[in-house]
């Protein structure tokens, strides 16, 4: 048996072209260039601000910058939010008592600040004249809005998780940094980070430096100018953003091997290979690196990098999402279902819903793929059966009423929302999917338990509102499983059409190729992961970028504005067979 050697790449850096761009590594060297822009702290009053996202370490930053800075005043927002009761009662339309699921809040960060505190600061703040003001916290710039320096602390999500499950964060006002982390997990997606998005967009025209503080006690800063210029030079060019790696009550050990993960870890589960939203990208101006939020590129170059198509059926969120589903000697995936759009609309305030798609990267002989329902069912006896499996403990037959899919590697299964589904042990799974949201209504999960001992959520109130009882095995066979079409052809390469049913927004197209093959993104952003071969090289025909090199299993990204670009074989892959699998928006265009 041949070893695998793993050439996956964790942590996959951006090189930003250019010699201007100086990076702070340290906070002698902030405290330094803070010292030196323009302003004399000597004589004058200078307010610097900085505002944070949620999840910074804000205690870190006073520290340091009163160290460096010997600030005459220090003011922070700790203080000045609501209580906590009040902040519960306000966020409780948007927070429920659901124990996973609840409304995208329409608040902005001043909703949580105490009108009466706020304006006593802003009072002892205007009656100061002389000295180094720092202004630090949550809603930092909405205490004072014209600072002679206003610095942005950002922090990708995929870190808030983990300073969440090691209770070093909480949520906005809360201070429960001890609660469970599916706690504080919900409320950030559903409240604080749309809070947080919100401000952080309408600050941005007046940042002048963005602060890294991901590595704590590792801090990085860099010029507005610099950063607004690397946002740029990514969004004209392919890219992968950092992969996260979870573990799972179901997790498998595929992961391990192919992306080179420790392999004393007991199981992997998930691997998030592209969820701008939670990922994060690694940006290297010269030998020093930024690590920033991947939201932030759909944020400030959203034409750029979806396209304008694209941009006004979506707004400023990314559309497609990629990670790996692991279950290799491992166990099944949870039986679960995705809301239809008008539901997800009606309940939780989400314009679309999660259709997705299961690509097998690879199958042991024997694996399958739950999707479906067996002719005849009665739909009042699966339910009650769910119900009982729920509460008194009675095993679900789901041989009984799922249809079962034998899958070997590089099979393509559709799961429009609505159609009952999950991935068997022995898998791994690339998932492709419409939508970056959390809405997955768990039917039942093989009585087992989750990481923490405890059951874990299951949904069947909400799944049987969206179950569509007509996607059994004949309608599922015809429109869902493996629906191969021929596309077009080159020297070296031919193309197919994988996926797209008529209820779901996303393409794919594999190509597989030995030699050079033609792609275009001027439609919208494309989505791609080599799932054959070990390396591959992404080009443009008008040199516009550095060529890119890709490496088995890796996802990328490749914005809008690219344009024309060619994949070639590259490395060891020369002269072999190599495919990728590609997913885009369907436009009207």
């Amino acid at each position: 048996m041949t070893t695998f050697h793993s050439t996956f790449r964790k942590f996959p850096v951006i090189r930003i072209r250019g010699t201007e761009h100086k990076v702070l590594n340290n906070w002698d060297f902030i405290g330094l260039e803070l010292k030196n822009h323009g302003l004399t702290f000597d004589s004058e009053k200078v307010v610097i601000v900085v505002e944070c996202y949620p999840g910074v370490n804000t205690a870190e930053i006073t520290t340091a910058l009163s160290r460096n800075l010997r600030p005459a005043h220090i003011f922070t927002t700790d203080g000045l939010f609501l209580t906590a009761d009040k902040i519960r009662t306000l966020t409780w339309p948007d927070a429920t008592d659901d124990r996973i699921f609840g409304y995208m809040t329409k608040l902005n960060m001043v909703d949580f600040l105490d009108p009466l505190l706020m304006d006593q600061t802003r009072t002892n703040l205007s009656s100061i004249s002389q000295g180094v003001v720092l202004v630090i916290g949550f809603g930092a710039a909405l205490l004072e809005t014209e600072p002679d320096i206003l610095i942005y602390a950002d922090m990708p999500r995929y870190e808030i998780q983990q300073r969440m499950r090691r209770n070093e964060t909480g949520n906005l006002g809360l201070n429960n940094q001890d609660a469970d982390f599916e706690e504080k997990y919900k409320r950030g997606y559903f409240i604080d980070w749309r809070v947080a998005d919100r401000l952080k967009k309408r600050l941005m025209p007046s940042w002048d430096f963005v602060l890294d503080t991901t590595n704590q006690g590792n801090p990085k800063m860099i010029s507005v100018s610099s950063y607004m210029e690397a946002m740029r030079q990514v969004a004209h060019q392919p890219f992968s953003v950092v992969p996260y790696f979870d573990p799972g009550p179901w997790g498998g050990q595929w992961l391990k091997r192919v992306c080179g993960l420790d392999p004393e870890a007991s199981n992997f589960a998930w691997c998030f290979n592209c969820v701008p939203e939670e990922n994060s990208l690694l940006l290297q101006f010269g030998k020093e690196l930024i690590e920033t939020p991947a939201i932030n590129l759909v944020f400030f170059q959203p034409d750029q990098l979806l396209g304008n198509e694209i941009r006004a059926i979506f707004g400023e969120e990314f559309p497609i999402r990629f990670d790996f589903l692991d279950t290799m000697d491992g166990g099944n995936l949870s039986l679960q279902v995705h809301p239809l759009t008008e539901y997800i609309r009606q309940k939780f305030g989400v314009p679309y819903t999660q259709d997705e798609s299961y690509y097998i990267m690879d199958a042991k002989p024997g694996s399958v793929v739950y999707l479906g329902l067996k002719e005849g069912i009665d739909r009042h006896e699966m339910i009650l059966a769910l119900q009982l499996a729920q509460n008194e403990g009675i095993s679900f037959d789901v041989e009984r009423y799922v249809e079962q899919w034998p899958v070997k590697k590089h099979n393509h299964l559709l799961i429009p929302g609505g159609t009952i589904h999950c991935s068997g042990r022995n898998t791994v799974v690339l998932e492709i999917s419409a939508t970056p949201y959390i809405f997955t209504f768990k039917l039942w999960d093989w009585d087992r338990v989750g990481l923490d001992g405890r059951p874990r959520p299951i949904n069947i109130e909400h799944g049987k509102q969206v179950i569509q009882w007509d996607r059994t095995k004949r309608w599922v066979g015809e429109n869902l499983v493996n629906r191969i079409e021929y596309v077009a052809e080159g020297t070296g390469w031919r193309e197919e059409k994988t996926g797209l049913h008529e209820l779901e927004f996303i393409e794919t197209r594999r190509h597989w190729f030995t030699e050079t093959v033609p792609h275009n993104s001027s439609r919208g952003v494309q989505v791609l992961n080599l799932v054959e071969g070990r390396e591959a090289v992404v080009e443009s025909p008008a040199g516009s970028f550095d060529p890119f090199v890709v490496r088995y299993a890796e996802t990328f990204i490749v914005p809008a504005s690219v344009g024309e670009y060619t994949i070639s074989p590259s490395g060891e892959s020369k002269g072999k067979e190599c495919a990728t699998i590609k997913a885009f928006v369907r436009t009207t265009t």
